[in-house]
């Protein structure tokens, strides 16, 4: 019978005591239970969806991870919920909306996160619940006693603030030079792989032996959590790629996306036009076709490299014997839009940036499940209750995501599935060049009143997608169906066949943004 957190008040203190007895004496709480699967929950940086064989683009060569979808299930409508590193994975770990944990970039919503909400998140209780827990690579956001504003400024000091949570452990911030913190401290071979690095080896390779190095730690008599958190793809220079894996793709001409624009793209609304990052980051990175193919041929490349270490991690999976009880999801933190709709960074709502990436694998699962895709609705808010659920653990009342396992093994009645999520975007670039000062909320007011926010929220349904620029005056809203204009090249908004279609849309966003801040 799984643990029922739900019932439990959203009391901090009392939380954390009934965590420290969890992790005392875990083995009495699962006395008589059925086997419990190890779980692996791997994400990339920046990895648009589409990036990868079994998304229809086998130019990006992802042998690996079509593998794995063509051994589990390839999620076809799965979207981020917001579309930037840092609120994203702690969406993702805490299975809250964004501007329910306020973790984020900017001001207002420029909060880290607490310890008491950090051990509600799932490391924390598979932990509590027995579990070995291990985290590598990019943690992209801080931990503190409580939650405070600014971000930006806080130590990060992982072990500090994780070290009760993760038994092991190699990350850092946003780069393995930014705050790299690595335990335990015993473990030579584990401290040897970033203390002695090899001249050319990379990021990548070195997650993919840490991830090697927790597995050939792991007691067999005690099931694992591990979170891999690549930092590619991102940051596509000469030291952050493997070069040899360059070779593959320097001489490809890779197909030009329908929605690429070279130079700018007038159809953007003009605020996103003269205020977003995106725009000036195309004219430098994506905007002519030159550039373009040197972008998607480093990002191709990196992404080769994480999927050889998903092989190495299979391989080493099947030579433990651990493979058939355990759980593997993939997918990444947010998209990129690469040079479509004339943007080429993330945060903006166009599907590029928020449609993700999602695998699942489950070894446990009958060979008539396997190898099969799903168009269920899936947000990236579900990450965390889904994990849960595998290890027979109830999401606490505090997680807003909901469980999709029984969608992974069909045993959902899909009548009662959601059909919209939620999207946000609480992004912006001149909030962000100001996090440090001490009159950020001041400046925050200045962008609005000046009428240059762009800030967004919306929802997607298998459909359609909606979102509206809610600090703009007037107003600004895009609408698209998404079935027949996949590109999302003409916005519905001003056509009356839609005014129904709009309407309803407009308040389930509102219905959805409510339920997210309570």
């Amino acid at each position: 019978m799984p643990m029922n957190l739900k019932s439990l008040p959203i009391n901090r203190l009392q939380i954390l005591m009934l965590l420290s007895l969890l992790v005392a004496s875990p083995l009495r709480l699962f006395a008589g239970s059925k086997e419990r699967p190890n779980i692996i929950f791997l994400m990339t940086d920046d990895q648009r969806w589409d990036n990868m064989g079994c998304y229809g683009r086998p130019e990006f060569k992802t042998p690996n991870i079509d593998a794995l979808g063509e051994q589990g299930v390839v999620f076809d409508q799965a979207v981020n919920t917001v579309a930037i590193c840092m609120p994203s994975r702690v969406t993702m770990m805490t299975g809250r909306h964004a501007s329910s944990h306020r973790v984020g970039f900017v001001a207002p919503n420029d909060f880290t996160l607490s310890q008491a909400d950090f051990a509600l998140g799932y490391p924390a209780l598979l932990k509590a619940a027995g579990y070995r827990t291990g985290f590598i690579g990019k943690v992209g956001f801080t931990v503190s006693e409580k939650a405070q504003r600014p971000w930006a400024g806080v130590p990060y000091d992982y072990k500090g603030n994780m070290g009760n949570v993760f038994d092991f452990f190699a990350g850092a911030e946003t780069t393995e030079e930014k705050a790299l913190e690595v335990w335990p401290e015993d473990d030579a071979k584990l401290q040897a792989i970033y203390s002695n690095k090899k001249k050319g080896e990379t990021r990548t390779l070195r997650t993919g032996e840490a991830m090697l190095r927790f597995l050939d730690t792991q007691p067999k008599d005690q099931p694992f959590c591990l979170s891999v958190s690549f930092y590619a793809v991102k940051h596509d220079s000469n030291s952050h790629m493997y070069m040899p894996h360059y070779d593959l793709f320097k001489d490809v001409d890779f197909p030009v996306v329908e929605n690429w624009v070279e130079g700018n793209d007038e159809t953007l609304p003009q605020v996103v036009k003269e205020n977003a990052r995106g725009v000036p980051l195309h004219l430098q990175r994506s905007s002519t076709p030159a550039l373009y193919q040197k972008l998607v041929r480093r990002f191709a490349t990196q992404g080769y490299t994480v999927d050889q270490q998903v092989g190495l991690m299979m391989e080493k999976l099947k030579e433990m014997g651990v493979l058939d009880n355990t759980v593997i999801i993939y997918t990444s933190d947010n998209g990129r839009f690469q040079g479509s709709h004339g943007l080429f960074d993330k945060c903006i709502l166009y599907e590029e940036a928020v449609r993700a990436p999602l695998i699942v694998y489950d070894g446990r699962m009958e060979a008539s499940r396997q190898g099969r895709r799903e168009d269920a609705l899936i947000s990236s808010v579900d990450m965390a209750p889904t994990i849960l659920s595998f290890a027979g653990i109830e999401a606490p009342s505090i997680m807003q995501g909901r469980d999709f396992s029984g969608v992974l093994n069909q045993t959902q009645d899909m009548s009662e599935w959601r059909d919209t999520a939620l999207m946000e975007n609480l992004f912006l670039v001149d909030l962000f060049r100001s996090k440090s000062k001490p009159n950020v909320l001041e400046i925050n007011q200045k962008v609005i009143d000046a009428n240059q926010s762009y800030r967004s929220r919306g929802v997607r349904s298998k459909r359609w997608k909606y979102f509206i620029y809610y600090e703009h005056d007037p107003v600004i809203e895009e609408l698209y169906d998404v079935e027949k204009d996949p590109q999302e090249q003409n916005n519905l908004v001003n056509n009356p066949e839609y005014t129904e279609v709009l309407k309803k849309l407009r308040k389930r966003t509102e219905e959805l943004y409510s339920d997210a801040v309570k």
